[in-house]
């Protein structure tokens, strides 16, 4: 999937065409705006109070407590771009908005769009990074606001997948105990155990982030059968031939190659006979210019946010870290519903 400029008529299409439109222009200040609007929405709360049905400019900025002339501009763009409906006057909820910006929804992902906001201001230190090297290491300096809504965020944005990974992640017959690397919330290590009844998860997870993602791992309403255990995966001790499933997703981006490779080592040495190794990611291209938008812009963005030599990676590097540890490397899944994702799958 890819974020582009969409011509509205025949007479913008032959622009774009025949190179006559500044795309740079829409890709930068049109973006911009439009990304800054659906975030303030938000936060505002000027979805949340459509929930129960169509409101004036008036009623809406009376309920939000914004001044109405601004706020209709706010609405008046949010409607332009699809976001919100209006009819005779009145703005309403589109089926996408509130699908997936209505707090309550159970696809919500609320909190990640108000971590957005955060990262803005993350986002503003990309000339420093490129111009220096030097990554911003947001873990370091997150206020705990910041980390709160940081993990609520992670966990809004696995309930995207959460149900496809549920069945779609290859778990051997039999399969007694799995272990979610740096899994937060636990939410996917949840989703595979619900759809097998003997299987039993440990989310291991550095203390902080225990502290904080504690309360959204007991929503799931798992019990026992999913818990948090404490550790750095760089160096807690997974044991010998203990799990039948290693999960891992969206943590090979902040880790560099090396300890991806003395990661992959340790885990084949946990895994069970005819255990599995999943590692979940965002992959980036082979080339720049093949399909892959999103991997390759995260790819920089992982990069300013985190530690130095770390982004995203290729189906073929996640491959060879597995094949190098003893595994055997099957065909990647690829993720229907979070385009973009892979599970690339190694065999013990």
């Amino acid at each position: 999937m890819k974020l582009g400029v969409l011509p509205e008529s025949i007479v913008e299409r032959v622009g774009l065409w025949f190179g006559l439109v500044p795309r740079a222009l829409l890709e930068t200040q049109i973006a911009a705006v439009l990304a800054r609007s659906i975030a303030v929405g938000v936060k505002l709360g000027l979805f949340e109070c459509l929930r129960e049905g169509a409101l004036t400019p008036a009623e809406i900025a009376a309920r939000c407590g914004v001044d109405p002339a601004a706020a209709a501009l706010l609405l008046d763009a949010l409607a332009a771009c699809g976001h919100l409906a209006i009819s005779k006057g009145r703005y309403d909820l589109t089926q996408q908005s509130r699908k997936w910006l209505l707090h309550q929804s159970p696809t919500s992902i609320r909190d990640m769009i108000l971590l957005q906001t955060v990262e803005w201001d993350w986002l503003a230190q990309l000339e420093a990074f490129v111009r220096t090297g030097q990554p911003i290491d947001f873990h370091a300096t997150m206020s705990d606001d910041d980390r709160n809504l940081y993990h609520r965020a992670m966990r809004a944005l696995a309930g995207i997948g959460g149900p496809e990974v549920g069945r779609r992640t290859p778990t051997p017959k039999g399969a007694k105990l799995m272990l979610d690397l740096g899994g937060s919330h636990g939410h996917f290590a949840a989703e595979i155990c619900r759809r097998r009844p003997n299987l039993r998860a440990q989310v291991l997870d550095l203390p902080d982030a225990i502290e904080w993602a504690a309360p959204l791992l007991a929503a799931e309403s798992m019990g026992d059968r999913v818990v948090h255990i404490a550790g750095d995966v760089l160096d807690f001790e997974l044991g010998t031939e203990r799990y039948d499933l290693i999960f891992m997703s969206n943590l090979a981006h902040h880790l560099d190659g090396r300890e991806n490779q003395a990661l992959a080592i340790r885990v084949a040495r946990a895994l069970r006979p005819r255990g599995v190794f999943v590692i979940q990611e965002l992959v980036r291209p082979v080339r720049p210019e093949q399909r892959g938008q999103a991997g390759t812009l995260l790819g920089l963005y992982f990069a300013l946010q985190s530690r130095p030599n770390v982004h995203t990676w290729t189906v073929a590097e996640m491959a060879d870290w597995q094949a190098r540890a003893g595994l055997r490397p099957a065909s990647p899944i690829r993720l229907r519903t979070a385009p973009g994702w892979v599970q690339q799958v190694g065999h013990r």
